[in-house]
This record gives structure tokens, sequence and C-alpha cells, in this order.
């Protein structure tokens, strides 16, 4: 089942998460209300997934259509972070450069910064596509997605400090004794060690590369799945993807908003953060099933009334337990479109 508006299914301590087109939501949210977008579109594929993806031919022009209106409800300080992954011609071995041209143009005709570019790597990556990977052997595994970094201005919010990694065991055995392993010079690069090269920050600042397994098997989300009877959503990414851009471009009360929820890690991630959250997805079963995510365990009756209201109720939304909920809908009674443009995220 699926709704062509956006109608808000459940509420948690921190979000909401809309069922219907996510076009019709972004409408009618606030100008300059959202301190990051944070989602991950159904990819340009060259077959049809059960999730929806678009053919590549009008991919590009299907996905520019949400993007001025992700430009409007950014705040200044802003960020939209754009997960996609890489697909092959049909019938070819020669890649498709729909995820470029989509950057491309966002730039171009948008209006958005390249802040930067990441490329998450997930070594649990099924080799694909058989054709030319598995049964000719004329191209190797593809592991990577792109992950644009797009912001409103030049210096949108961030803070590398918040997503520092380990240090190497080489580091940390030069910070136990910096002066035996180097001195301060100009070194043939250009790049001037200066003594503070020798002091701990706490970790090392992250590379654009972000290697993240996609090997989720026994979490909530799935064994509630199977003692539910519900289907899965098969296009799911981990949740340490959007743990790492929240941390990195939000602060704590700061509001992501997630346009192609799917599973609504990306709602899961911002809950846990402390971040207020919106995510919409074009199929309310995905939708209703996401709530697992909140659920605490042991299941009880009334976790069963829940998913089954979540499924099949009109009296929407449903508040799924909590300390507190984002009160976006304070009168049930008044039609979706007024719900909405009475939106405050601030």
């Amino acid at each position: 089942m699926s709704f062509k508006e956006a109608i808000p299914l459940y509420s948690t301590e921190y979000g909401t998460a809309y069922t219907g087109d996510s076009y019709y939501l972004l409408k009618n949210l606030n100008s300059d209300s959202i301190d990051l977008v944070l989602t991950s579109p159904p990819f340009a594929l060259q077959r049809k997934k059960e999730y929806g993806n678009k053919d590549q031919e009008e991919y590009v022009d299907w996905l520019l259509r949400f993007c001025p209106e992700i430009m409007r409800v950014l705040k200044p300080s802003g960020s939209f972070v754009l997960d996609l992954g890489g697909a092959y011609k049909k019938g070819r071995p020669v890649r498709s450069l729909y995820n470029y041209r989509i950057l491309i143009r966002l730039c171009d005709e948008c209006g958005f910064n390249l802040a930067e570019e990441f490329f998450w790597h997930n070594p649990s990556k099924l080799p694909s596509p058989i054709e030319w990977v598995n049964k000719r052997k004329i191209r190797v595994k593809d592991s990577v997605n792109t992950v644009w970094w797009l912001s409103k201005n030049d210096v949108p919010k961030a803070d590398v400090k918040n997503v520092l990694v380990p240090y190497s065991e080489r580091m940390k055995t030069l910070l136990k004794n910096p002066d035996t392993f180097y001195k301060p010079k100009k070194r043939p690069s250009g790049h001037d060690i200066s003594g503070g090269f020798g002091k701990s920050n706490g970790g090392a600042i992250p590379s654009n590369l972000l290697q993240i397994s996609n090997s989720e098997s026994n979490s909530k989300y799935l064994r509630l799945c199977d003692k539910f009877n519900a289907k899965r959503h098969p296009a799911r990414f981990p949740a340490k993807l959007p743990l790492f851009f929240i941390n990195f471009l939000t602060d704590p009360g700061d509001v992501i908003l997630d346009i192609f929820g799917g599973s609504n890690t990306t709602g899961e991630a911002a809950e846990n953060l402390g971040r207020k959250w919106i995510s919409c997805d074009l199929d309310r079963t995905y939708v209703a099933a996401s709530a697992f995510r909140f659920f605490e365990e042991p299941i009880k009756e009334k976790h069963k009334i829940i998913y089954s209201n979540l499924l099949n109720s009109n009296n929407l939304p449903i508040n799924l337990p909590g300390k507190h909920q984002l009160l976006l809908f304070p009168n049930n009674q008044e039609s979706t479109i007024e719900l909405m443009k009475n939106i405050r995220l601030t």
C-alpha cells in the first residue's frame, strides 16, 4: 500500500515517520528548517527492484525534481548528503555516469556546493553484475558507493572532532616519544611539519573513504521482521553510515530529514544521538516495519496491536512509547496538508 500524499504514520521521542510522496512532504516543510538532509534513494539499476527504483533514462530528472525543495528547506548552515550506488549501462560492461550527472546538475542548476565527495566501501558487497564479474570475469567487484556532501554555502556546520578515528599503532608509538621518530621541518612535499605533530588530539582525522561493512544479520529490526512475518526492506544501509554524518554535521537537537526512508536507519541513528528527525517512504508496509527499530524487547501484546494499527489504522500518527514526543501534529482532525503547514522545526 502506498499514498500519493505524505501522511504521518508514527512518532517517537524525537521524530516522526511518514508514508507517501516525499515531494509532497518537502513542499510543506518550512524554509530554512532542516539541518541535514541525509538519504539514499533507490538507485538507477538495470533491473526493476521491489522498492521502486527508476529506469536509468529517467532517473536523473526524477531525482532532480526533489532538489530545489531540499535547497529551500535546508538552513543556511545545513548539508545535503546523498548516497548513490554505481550502475552499468544496460547490456554493456560500461559504467553509467548517472551519479556524476546528478552531482553536476545539483551544483550547476540547483545552486548546491560540493563540500566534499565521500566514498563508502562495503567489503561484504556481493559481486555484480553476474555477467561481467562472475561469468565472463572481465570486471572486478563493485563495492564502492559515491556519497556527495553538498551545502548551501561555503562553510556548512561541520566538526571533524566529533568523528575522529583511533590512531594507528605507529602513531601511538610516535606520540609516546615524538623526538625519537621525527624532527619538525619542511618536507619535500612542501608540508611544514611543526612540533605540534607530536601532540595527541584524541584521535586521527578520518579520510573520505568510509569502510563500513553492510552485513547486518541479527539486528532487532531483522528479528522482529521475522517475528511479525513482515517484509524486510531489501536495500538497507548500515547504521554506521548515517551515524558518521550525523555526528560530523549536526549537534544534539538539530533536525535530520530522510526523504527515502526505507527501513528508517537514519531515524534510528538520529534518535540514538538525540537529534530530531523526519523520515518518509512511499511504501506503508516498509514504514510500518521500520517501527520495529523503536520497539523495546521482549515483545508484548501491545506491540502486536501497534504494528497492526500501523498497517491498517486511519487514526494516525501512532505514538510509540518514549520519554516525550515530537509534537508535530497537535490536532489529528486537521487535514494532512494543514498539519504539515503547522510544523515548526526550530
